[in-house]
């Protein structure tokens, strides 16, 4: 009977001490947190969802999973643009309260045109002293609005929410404002990726050419580095430099487009673009079955330019538009990152000679 009296007195001394933890330990983050300049994230690496918003209904959600970033938990989120929005949250400091002159119109102009920014992370339901850390869990941890820059630009606006003074916010040795890292525009945070498959996950590729149509082909991968080549126009298998084609393949690996318009371009305009002919359509399938394809565009200038050669021509001889995602997105691509993936079917000719220039190799045409 002692000994059952003795273990409950242990458990109940037990569980008074832990409430005692929990009580003083809240208590103590309390203070920490209520700290109307608290701005700064120093441990980045626990932050899972970071959600901002703005008065123009703009909003993203970015979470983090095992393998990266999404956006709105629909897109691959731009990593480096995580990364550097992480990076912000941990070097930004207070620099010094918004004036008392001015401070109750930087308020309003905060109240009409900021963007709002929430910080989740994983953080210890206790936490002594940062010694002793148990029970770790999901919590919205910062909540801040992000305003305009200073008049010198030396400084962002910022207020904490439930806050009754606004802040100066800089980075130090940085010489600007950071608003512009503060965006709630989910195209800002976009993965600009369009293809990036390597070599061994590749089980076919075609490419349509519009205006040469016996130039279209398709290269399927039919067994350990043994390829089939297929020209399209009549179905006809063709000889093939092996190592054309492995380079081909290898080349669908980090291909990203420049700039994302389906946003900001009027869809009139859009619509014009895509409604007139294609020049390449692109379709990438995996081995599980999974495809993506891009559609160019020739993309027409306002005024007449002049190439290497000294012709004059309306269509810009650096840049295509393209339609991606199934069409569902209209981006501005590159023809220099692209052109290692539009050869026709006669690049892969066994034999076809090289002529060696200052920047990579161009082909010989006979």
């Amino acid at each position: 009977m002692k000994k059952n009296n003795r273990i409950t007195i242990i458990i109940a001394a037990l569980l008074v001490v832990i409430a005692g933890v929990l009580i003083w330990n809240n208590r103590y983050l309390s203070t920490l947190q209520g700290e109307a300049s608290d701005f700064q994230v120093w441990d980045t690496a626990s932050v899972t969802k970071i959600y901002l918003a703005d008065r123009r209904e703009n909003e993203s959600l970015l979470e983090r999973h095992e393998n990266g970033w999404t956006l709105n938990s629909t897109y691959k989120a731009h990593p480096k643009q995580v990364q550097y929005f992480l990076t912000t949250l941990y070097k930004i400091r207070v620099k010094m309260p918004v004036s008392v002159a001015s401070h109750d119109n930087i308020v309003k102009q905060l109240a009409t045109q900021s963007t709002k920014v929430e910080i989740y992370q994983i953080v210890p339901r206790i936490n002594l002293f940062d010694k002793i850390k148990l029970f770790y869990h999901e919590k919205r941890t910062k909540v801040f609005y992000v305003g305009d820059a200073t008049m010198d630009s030396s400084g962002t606006f910022m207020l904490k929410e439930g806050a009754d003074k606004a802040y100066i916010v800089y980075i130090p040795s940085f010489r600007g404002f950071i608003s512009t890292r503060f965006t709630a525009n989910p195209d800002d945070w976009r993965d600009h990726t369009i293809f990036n498959k390597n070599l061994a996950d590749i089980q076919s590729v075609s490419v349509e050419f519009n205006e040469d149509p016996e130039g279209s082909f398709r290269i399927d991968n039919i067994g350990k580095h043994q390829y089939k080549l297929t020209r399209l126009c009549d179905n006809q298998d063709m000889p093939f430099d092996t190592l054309r084609v492995i380079n081909f393949m290898s080349s669908f690996s980090n291909l990203r487009f420049e700039a994302l318009f389906t946003n900001t371009l009027p869809q009139e305009r859009i619509d014009s673009i895509t409604s007139s002919p294609y020049v390449h359509y692109v379709v990438v399938t995996d081995k599980e079955g999974n495809k993506q394809d891009m559609k160019t565009f020739k993309k027409i200038v306002m005024f007449s330019v002049t190439d290497l050669s000294g012709d004059y021509g309306d269509e810009d001889r650096d840049r295509m538009y393209a339609l991606i995602e199934g069409g569902k997105d209209f981006v501005l691509i590159q023809n220099y990152v692209f052109d290692k993936v539009l050869r026709d079917v006669h690049y892969f000719e066994p034999g076809r000679p090289v002529q060696k220039v200052d920047m990579g190799y161009l082909e010989e045409i006979k």
